[in-house]
């Protein structure tokens, strides 16, 4: 299996911006409100609900990549267990006495 490197700053970037986008627009929409413009109100109305769904799609699209990702890796895992036995006994039980230690000291 090859190693997963996606674009994941693009993607936070790009997340982080469709919220601010969204937030903003959700701000437009309260001092619209507080004019009461019929017309006003309804665009922005508008522009809220298409952001929205845009940035729910986003995540949508974001969260079924993180869980390719996941099962990717631990198909990789699986793959290293399953070809090397003792080396991940091994790392299991240094692990096992690292924690050990660091819970022993508190």
């Amino acid at each position: 299996m090859k190693p997963i490197r996606g674009n994941e700053n693009d993607t936070q970037d790009q997340l982080r911006e469709d919220l601010r986008q969204l937030s903003s627009t959700i701000e437009e929409l309260m001092h619209a409100t507080a004019d009461d413009s019929r017309e006003n109100v309804a665009r922005l109305r508008e522009r809220a609900q298409a952001r929205l769904t845009e940035t729910r799609q986003r995540l949508s699209t974001s969260g079924e990549r993180v869980r390719h990702q996941a099962q990717d890796s631990m198909e990789c895992a699986d793959q290293y267990v399953r070809s090397n036995p003792w080396k991940s006994v091994g790392y299991g039980a240094a692990l096992g006495v690292v924690v050990g230690l660091i819970l022993g000291r508190s």
